[in-house]
């Protein structure tokens, strides 16, 4: 793809948006955009993304923030996507489902449950999950793939399963094995390097 057929695709794309924050960027063919959704800056999104907000609903990204391919994100009250954080391949976040238990209607007749999603600051959901309504992931928590995840978690936290269950934590109880591991890596590697130097202004935050 060449560049002026990248930044057309941005101009193109960037017009469904509500608000738009500065420097976002989504060059690819197919962006499905519906309802009242606002980005922060910097916000990016792969091909094949639908990001729907129903009358009354609203979807929000903040800063650095986004998705990966094929990703489906549904709102009728509040789908918000904290800083940093990402939501990987073929992943669906809905604010609503049917409620069926203890009901034979159809479930097109079923009332719904509406409850507003919150992804925190630095999450990573994995790929091919599903997030269902009232969910707010604390922040650097993480959701693993091909996981359904029903309940909110805590901070750092590790989640996995059908439906999803708490399963480790990223600083506490961690073995000395990987901790000596890591540290191993640090030393030999160093950090990965931030591909967007221009966004470390965040860390001079107090």
């Amino acid at each position: 793809m060449n560049s002026l057929t990248r930044m057309w695709l941005v101009w193109w794309h960037g017009r469904k948006f509500a608000v738009r924050g500065k420097h976002c960027n989504f060059p690819v063919p197919d962006l499905w955009v519906s309802g009242d959704v606002r980005l922060g800056d910097r916000c990016r999104f792969r091909n094949n993304t639908s990001l729907r907000a129903h009358p009354g609903g609203r979807i929000i990204f903040e800063m650095r923030s986004g998705c990966s391919w094929g990703c489906l994100l549904d709102a009728k009250a509040e789908i918000r996507i904290g800083r940093f954080a990402g939501i990987a391949e073929y992943t669906i976040l809905r604010d609503h489902m049917p409620l069926l238990g203890g009901a034979d209607v159809p479930w097109r007749e079923a009332r719904e449950y509406i409850a507003p999603i919150h992804i925190g600051e630095n999450c990573l959901v994995g790929s091919n999950c599903f997030v269902g309504p009232g969910v707010t992931m604390g922040d650097s928590s993480v959701l693993a793939p091909h996981s359904v995840l029903l309940e909110s978690t805590g901070p750092c936290e590790v989640w996995a399963g059908i439906p999803a269950r708490k399963v480790g934590h990223r600083t506490e109880n961690v073995p000395e094995a990987r901790l000596r591991e890591f540290r191993e890596l640090v030393a030999a590697q160093g950090f990965r390097k931030v591909r967007y130097e221009e966004d470390q202004e965040w860390r001079l935050e107090p």
